[in-house]
């Protein structure tokens, strides 16, 4: 009897020592992401965009196309589509930056409640300055020296930043896509004999399946933003285009993104429009518009809906966002993509699947 009571303290001994090591592993993953973002994120970004081009540059390498050619014209085409989109969507957008508040105060009180209150706080604001510098200048002045960088300066790094990270994300697609299966079969030879057919199968699978998920999601947004903008067309709404573009981009956020939307979609409408109703017509029909392209057509085509817990899905872009920032926020739902293919396919790693699932 003590020798079965010694096993199993020894047994809860050996559990506690394994969750500690587990926990401060998962604490060292999260602190190396968090920590080198600056490398990891490029190579995130590459992996997805590899995954979502990988079978065309395969399709075409059928028809004696090279592989060189064919991943060069298509990350010059998405260069050149990220490109223009960001010149036509710049300058509208920093137009109705300036008109936003109007639209708001329109949006919620007219020419009411809403105008007075900020005016009010305006003339507060002016008062409590106005007492300040009395204040500093019935004393002797104080020399303060601050060391500060100027949020020009900020801005021009971190753009710096972004473009050295974004040409890095490309230039690793472009070996990804030309000698990616190379590298996929020099891994899986380093497996057992009788495991390389399974490992092979598993990551064919995870590929396709990733590919095909975001494949279609980047076909309905791209739908869903042409339909927002032959709507807002109609309307007769200015810089159609350009919401749309910015409809489509965001619904590649789920939740988040339609409900930025249908706030973007009701400030431009109650700044441009006079009527009530008409103000409804925008933000409604993209509602509707988007749950009809969710609910049906996706599932249709695809075969079947990103099957985990919208909990999970609201955790996740919290979770990237506030790791990565608004990147973070974008690779949220690519992610848990992957997340979710590689835990269905992995039969080890099937109850966590189970436990996110919906």
């Amino acid at each position: 009897m003590a020798t079965a009571d010694f096993k199993d303290v020894k047994r809860r001994r050996l559990d506690s020592v394994r969750l500690s090591i587990h926990g401060i592993f998962a604490l060292s993953i999260l602190y190396t992401l968090y920590l080198a973002h600056e490398v990891i994120l490029p190579i995130t970004l590459a992996v997805l965009t590899s995954l979502l081009l990988s079978p065309l540059v395969r399709r075409l390498a059928r028809r004696r196309i090279p592989r060189v050619v064919s991943a060069f014209v298509l990350l010059a085409a998405l260069v050149s589509a990220m490109a223009g989109v960001g010149w036509m969507v710049a300058t509208p957008i920093m137009d109705w930056l300036e008109r936003a508040p109007e639209g708001i105060s329109n949006l919620l009180a007219g020419e009411g409640g809403v105008k007075g209150a900020l005016s009010s706080l305006m003339r507060s604001a002016e008062k409590v300055e106005k007492t300040v510098e009395g204040l500093t200048e019935s004393k002797q002045p104080v020399a303060v020296v601050l060391q500060s960088e100027s949020w020009t300066g900020l801005v021009l790094m971190k753009l710096r930043n972004g473009l050295v990270g974004l040409a890095l994300a490309l230039a690793l697609t472009f070996f990804l896509l030309v000698n990616g299966d190379r590298l996929i079969h020099n891994l899986v030879r380093q497996l057992p004999r009788y495991r390389r057919r399974t490992g092979l199968r598993l990551i064919r699978e995870s590929q396709r399946e990733i590919a095909r998920y975001l494949a279609v999601i980047t076909l309905s947004n791209t739908a869903v933003g042409l339909v927002t903008m032959v709507m807002l067309w109609w309307l007769e709404l200015p810089n159609a285009a350009v919401w749309g573009v910015l409809a489509g981009l965001l619904r590649f956020i789920p939740y988040l993104g339609v409900i930025v939307t249908v706030l973007l979609l009701s400030v431009i409408s109650a700044v441009t429009l006079s009527e009530p109703w008409m103000m409804l017509i925008a933000p409604a029909g993209y509602i509707l518009l988007t749950a009809l392209v969710g609910f049906f057509i996706e599932p249709f085509i695809h075969g079947y809906r990103m099957s985990i817990n919208p909990i999970i899905i609201f955790l996740a872009i919290f979770f990237w966002g506030w790791l990565w920032g608004a990147v973070g926020v974008l690779l949220a739902v690519p992610l848990m993509t992957v997340i979710q293919v590689i835990l269905k396919q992995t039969e080890a790693l099937k109850p966590v699947y189970r436990i996110i699932a919906r």
